[in-house]
């Protein structure tokens, strides 16, 4: 690639962010855990609804000793309205690891992050960016759009390559600062309408979808305890999907479990009516 054209790309993306950039909690912080924790909140949730809920987190599970040692109802409810629940449970397990395995310390290698729960490729190498500013790209859905409308590459690039070309165009020692540059240029200036580029997944209309048959059951399970299967199976009848099969799913993920003989359901570790 062009220096010349590389260097004038990297002056267009700062100036941009010298004048534009947003301010978070989670950018005022070098602490591995809280950018973790920020990176698995933003995912698929956008990050004005993220800073209220960072805020609480951070206060009730300052790390992962105290995240790993709370109930799996501690972790739902304080997650409960970010959507994706499994993601919250995730986060919890992903603290059980790194006090077992890596002394209560959250690793600053991605190769290491890649074996923790709900950590992929993305966020193995985000968590370093962000919290060390390690030389790594990591390329998420605004700046996948940044590179591909800036620099002219194929809409349909293939991850492997589209990473490739943003290690080329990192400015060495300035990793931090150029991803949060480029997630604010895409986010306010090159956004999704503005360019027409689509993202490479695409979420599903929400009312109505699996998912939220699974948040309204789980919100229940959350503010009653344990729930009657006749009762949930009565007022949820019109369940396109079969609310069993959704309370199945709730089991098989680890967030629900039945007791009584499978006539109760509740959030795992939640006593059954017949242990109070």
């Amino acid at each position: 690639m062009d220096p010349v054209a590389v260097h004038a790309f990297q002056e267009k993306i700062f100036a941009f962010y010298r004048d534009n950039g947003r301010e978070f909690p989670w950018r005022r912080t070098r602490d591995r855990y809280a950018v973790m924790v920020s990176e698995i909140m933003l995912q698929q949730t956008q990050a004005d609804r993220v800073v209220p809920r960072f805020l609480q987190w951070m206060e009730c599970f300052p790390d992962p000793h105290t995240l790993a040692s709370a109930s799996l109802r501690e972790v739902l409810q304080l997650w409960s309205g970010l959507g994706y629940n499994a993601r919250g449970q995730r986060l919890q397990l992903a603290a059980a690891t790194i006090v077992e395995r890596h002394g209560g310390m959250v690793p600053g290698d991605p190769e290491t992050l890649l074996t923790l729960p709900g950590i992929g490729p993305y966020t193995s190498r985000s968590i370093p960016v962000f919290a060390d500013n390690l030389d790594v790209a990591a390329v998420d859905t605004n700046i996948r759009r940044v590179l591909i409308h800036e620099l002219g590459l194929p809409e349909g690039i293939a991850p492997a390559e589209l990473r490739s070309v943003a290690e080329r165009v990192l400015p060495r020692g300035r990793s931090r600062a150029w991803h949060n540059a480029l997630m604010d240029y895409g986010a306010l200036e090159l956004t999704s309408r503005r360019t027409g580029i689509a993202p490479t997944t695409k979420q599903s209309p929400f009312k109505g979808s699996r998912r939220w048959y699974r948040g309204c059951l789980l919100r229940e399970l959350l503010a009653a305890g344990c729930l009657p299967m006749a009762g949930i199976e009565e007022r949820y009848a019109d369940c396109p999907y079969g609310i069993r099969t959704i309370v199945e799913s709730l089991v098989s993920d680890g967030l629900a479990g039945f007791s009584g003989q499978g006539r109760f359901v509740g959030i795992v570790g939640d006593r059954g009516p017949e242990e109070a």
